[in-house]
């Protein structure tokens, strides 16, 4: 739960707001502990915005500038001693957060939030292209400067610009009620200016994050926080301290305004979704490993950065999801930079804290390429099994019995011509032993296993079992994948062994040749989240009418065309 805000910002909110709704969550209230966390904006970067940081220490100097607002080169900073107080956003993802937000259904309904008071903004977009057509002829910037220089100001003079109706209420959690032509034609002719119209947006952009930090948050800061969130300016690694306080922002909004910034990101086309997720995974890469070290504040005073990227990245993920089909792969969320840090040392401090105190990628296992998850898997699975054997050691030693090498494998003895009943009775029998390493031996045969009759065990076992005359599975040739046989089957602890075959096969690193369709992988990820309650059940999705065209796309297309004839 969030603290509680502070009675001054409980106090700002308007008087008209009181009483048409519940008062929302606030935001947590801004202390000094958070000094640490907003170094980055203080130490500024260099390149293309090298001068924010003297831009910065001068408005510090001059706080009088906060009350003052005539003039359009004055950024009006409630207190600038804020900068370096701002909170910064929590070192962890919560697991609730993180299950909700991967989980989130389509029909989630998000409370509706307050609309404010807009001021005036005359501008539409075609004013707005009539001004860069005058700009060819003339040169003259100043009706194009003055409309970035006001709308880039605050919040509400977003909302002003932007919104399609500025008195309408949007109600449905589906419309943003924002431009959208206009927002994209503004950020296309914005990369196109002159160097002072991009400073001025960036200014302001500065001025709206610190001014509406504080205070319960509106429909219209989302939308603001939607539109800020856009901007192509953003790519340039000499804006990624501004870019990482937009994110720091958004990441800790609550749940149920993200809901809202979830539903609104999967309207946006595929060329605008892609580019936003293509520059957050840059944004991650390049704080990873940046190219000049000294562009970016030190990784110890701004590691709430990737934290809240990644937060960011995964509302991107579930809006995707939301989308059929998605609007992009979700090979396109992989990073191939996380190829390269210690996977096993992220993968254990998600074991050993979860999801609840310290960040890890694998909180995030969108992000993880397919090659690093195998990785992390194999790693797991040879430490395992170390330490099972070690632990049959010890437990032999302790009672002052013998050892033997035998005790640190899974051993199956095992006939040829009995091979699925053999298998089966070893694998029952020694269930203890399941993540000790496999270790087969034949029958009558003599030969050591170093990983070849290993192989050849699951090779003839699959084979069998997935005949055709087995009468357990079939395989539908239009679909070239396996599918339960509707024989009646007298012994159902055989598929069992299947199960307990794949996962064995998973464990050892033995890739089967099995092809089951997507349904199957649907209900084996259902819950998304393993439960930490045994008892909860697994397993259980819906099936519709699609999963059974994946299986037999020719008999559910001749039934389809004989239920439309008759």
């Amino acid at each position: 739960p969030s603290p509680a805000a502070p009675p001054e910002v409980a106090a700002a909110a308007p008087d008209e707001r009181k009483g048409k709704e519940p008062e929302r969550e606030k935001l947590p209230p801004i202390v000094s502990a958070g000094a640490g966390a907003a170094a980055g904006l203080d130490r500024g970067s260099k390149g293309q915005i090298s001068t924010f940081s003297s831009f910065i220490s001068t408005v510090n100097q001059k706080k009088e500038a906060a009350e003052n607002r005539s003039s359009p080169t004055h950024l009006a900073f409630p207190n600038i001693k804020n900068v370096r107080d701002l909170p910064p956003i929590c070192l962890d993802v919560r697991q609730k957060q993180r299950v909700s937000i991967d989980a989130l259904p389509s029909e989630m309904k998000a409370p509706v939030l307050s609309e404010s008071v807009l001021p005036n903004q005359s501008k539409t977009m075609k004013d707005f292209q009539e001004d860069m057509e005058k700009v060819k002829s003339s040169g003259d910037w100043k009706a194009v400067h003055d409309f970035y220089l006001t709308t880039f100001d605050s919040f509400p003079e977003l909302n002003a610009a932007f919104k399609k109706d500025a008195t309408a209420s949007f109600n449905t959690i589906e419309d943003s009620g924002i431009n959208a032509k206009f927002v994209n034609a503004v950020y296309d002719a914005l990369l196109n200016t002159p160097q002072d119209i991009q400073k001025t947006v960036l200014k302001g952009i500065i001025n709206s994050l610190l001014r509406e930090w504080k205070g319960p948050r509106t429909k219209d800061d989302l939308r603001a926080y939607f539109i800020l969130l856009q901007n192509p300016q953003f790519s340039n690694t000499s804006t990624y301290v501004i870019y990482a306080h937009l994110l720091r922002q958004i990441a800790a909004l609550v749940e149920a305004d993200h809901h809202f910034l979830v539903h609104w990101l999967k309207k946006l086309s595929q060329k605008r979704f892609k580019q936003l997720v293509e520059r957050l995974l840059q944004f991650i890469s390049l704080r990873l490993f940046p190219a000049k070290p000294e562009e970016f504040p030190p990784i110890t005073k701004c590691s709430w950065w990737i934290p809240s990227a990644s937060k960011v990245l995964a509302l991107l993920n579930t809006a995707n999801s939301l989308v059929h089909p998605p609007l992009i792969p979700y090979t396109d969320f992989y990073n191939s930079t996380l190829d390269h840090i210690d996977l096993m040392e992220e993968y254990h401090t998600w074991q050993s804290f979860g999801n609840s105190h310290r960040f890890s990628f694998c909180q995030y296992p969108f992000v993880i390429s397919i090659a690093a998850k195998k990785i992390i898997i194999q790693r797991d699975s040879e430490q395992q099994m170390i330490s099972i054997a070690r632990q049959s050691l010890v437990d032999k030693v302790s009672r002052r019995q013998r050892p033997d090498m035998n005790m640190l494998f899974l051993n199956m003895k095992v006939r040829r011509t009995h091979l699925v009943s053999d298998s089966l009775d070893e694998l029952t029998r020694k269930r203890a032993d399941l993540k000790k390493k496999l270790k087969v031996t034949f029958v009558g045969e003599a030969g050591l296993d170093m990983g070849g009759l290993t192989k050849e065990w699951f090779l003839l076992l699959t084979r069998q079992i997935f005949h055709p005359d087995y009468g357990m599975f079939t395989y539908h040739k239009d679909s070239h994948c396996h599918w339960f046989s509707s024989f009646k089957c007298d012994n159902y602890s055989e598929f069992r062994l299947v199960g307990i075959l794949m996962g064995l096969a998973v464990y050892n690193s033995i890739t089967l040749d099995i092809r089951f369709p997507p349904c199957c992988y649907k209900k084996l990820l259902s819950p998304p989240i393993i439960p930490s309650d045994q008892n909860i059940p697994v397993g259980i999705c819906s099936v519709t009418t699609d999963d059974l065209c994946q299986i037999m796309p020719l008999s559910f297309d001749n039934c389809w065309s004989a239920e439309n004839s008759w």
